[in-house]
């Protein structure tokens, strides 16, 4: 069969991917309202958080890395049914995450200006951001911590607590923010700040709940507080053999996305704030395909664990025309909402007047993101090529992102949204790469063992 026909596929998918899809859309939304409410305080406010912002990104994309490998190695095992080497790989990834959001949360109280003026020159700027992430510097580790209970979940595909874990953030982000940004209720008014805290104090609800749910609620894993101390030697190689290309890509893409703040931070002042309405509304369309990409990730990992290599490719064909069809309705829907989502910014006329060149970028390469990002995360990665993607991104970035916007900013002092379509430029160019690696169908690799077998905690 060329596309898949049976409709249990659609109806699996669509189970898998709305809450996913939710959830990443509520767990955005912290940001996302961060963003927004702190754009009622003006571009310097934006800045600062901006540059802030990225700090937490460069983290969520190491620790992407490190869940990315979660997923691939245990989806492959739950379409066998095997939960033991599942809890094995859990427990020691959880493991990691925790030393690297103990590391960040480290850097961020004690470097916060040295983080900041390595994005950007602007005094005000700079002052800002490192207000912000001092201020947020707890909610590090309790972001990985969480992103590891909720990832273990995923594998075996509880996806709703996730929903109802970023609901409960959201909810709890909107009120603090509402209660600490602008000072209601005789809370003090304390600006981006307040923002922090709030995110701190939310990320303290999300993981508290996540826990609770994991270790006393989940019949499906049955994963208890003496499972972290989990260890299997075997599996361990095989977490490190993956999980490092998976690594040493999201090192790659962090490198890209310090960059983008690098270039964006030297820009005017009123080209940061844009940028930075920009990236938040990239980050909000990001979420769909993102969800997708995540539910296929299991699909798919699920078919490669019992061999059945036929039904994947019929799959990896429904899938790349559903996630093109996915960015082509986001490009329409971004092109028609264009004044209103502006108008939720409170942005100088002349900073306005800037908009829609970066605009147009962003809606084009969007549509090239929501196509060959998932496609390539949720087939490739997931069908076992974990080092397609390191090289991929790696060449894009060092060949053409890196030196094409440093040139286009520093030598030839192009316009700011020349220089922000060179950062941004990849995400149409990888779709050419990305249909032909997935057609030819070489990606599919089963990395189960089926000897391995549960060592006891020590």
């Amino acid at each position: 069969m060329f596309f898949v026909q049976d409709k249990s596929f659609y109806r699996s998918l669509l189970a898998l991917a709305l809450p996913l899809c939710a959830q990443n859309f509520l767990m955005y939304g912290v940001t996302l309202a961060d963003s927004l409410m702190v754009g009622r305080l003006g571009e310097t406010a934006i800045g600062g958080l901006y540059v802030g912002v990225v700090y937490t990104v460069v983290l969520s994309n190491f620790m992407f890395g490190i869940t990315s490998t979660i997923v691939i190695l245990t989806a492959q095992y739950w379409g066998m049914r095997r939960l033991e080497p599942i809890r094995d790989i859990g427990s020691m990834a959880a493991r990691i995450l925790c030393v690297l959001g103990l590391l960040a949360t480290l850097l961020a109280l004690f470097c916060p200006r040295a983080i900041t003026g390595f994005l950007t020159s602007d005094p005000e700027i700079i002052a800002c951001g490192a207000s912000y992430i001092r201020m947020v510097a707890p909610a590090f580790l309790l972001m990985t911590l969480n992103q590891g209970l909720l990832t273990m979940l995923r594998g075996v595909e509880v996806v709703r607590v996730g929903m109802i874990n970023s609901a409960l953030a959201l909810c709890a982000n909107l009120l603090l923010n509402w209660l600490l940004i602008y000072g209601h209720w005789g809370f003090p008014a304390l600006g981006v700040p307040g923002a922090a805290l709030a995110t701190v104090l939310s990320r303290i609800v999300e993981t508290g709940f996540v826990a609770w749910y994991a270790l006393k609620y989940d019949r499906v894993l049955g994963f208890r507080l003496r499972d972290f101390l989990r260890w299997n030697p075997v599996l361990l190689r095989d977490l490190i053999r993956y999980g490092t290309p998976l690594m040493l890509g999201q090192c790659v893409w962090a490198m890209n996305q310090l960059t983008r703040g690098v270039v964006i931070g030297h820009m005017d002042a009123r080209s940061v704030a844009i940028a930075g309405v920009a990236d938040a509304i990239d980050g909000l369309v990001w979420m769909g395909p993102l969800g997708f990409a995540m539910a296929a990730s299991l699909l798919v990992g699920k078919a490669i664990g019992r061999n059945a290599f036929d039904l994947v490719k019929a799959q990896a064909r429904t899938l790349q025309v559903l996630f093109l069809g996915f960015g082509l309705v986001t490009g329409l829907l971004l092109l028609l909402g264009r004044d209103v989502i502006l108008g939720c910014y409170n942005l100088q006329p002349e900073t306005l007047a800037m908009a829609p060149a970066f605009y147009w970028v962003l809606t084009v390469c969007s549509v090239g993101r929501c196509y060959q990002a998932p496609s390539l995360m949720g087939l490739v990665k997931a069908g076992g090529d974990t080092s397609f993607v390191f090289k991929n991104d790696s060449f894009w970035f060092f060949c053409w992102i890196l030196p094409g916007a440093l040139l286009a900013q520093r030598i030839f002092h192009a316009p700011d949204w020349m220089v922000y379509a060179i950062l941004l430029s990849d995400q149409v160019t990888k779709c050419f790469v990305a249909f032909v690696k997935i057609n030819r169908f070489r990606w599919m690799k089963n990395l189960t063992r089926p000897d391995v077998s549960p060592r006891p905690a020590p």
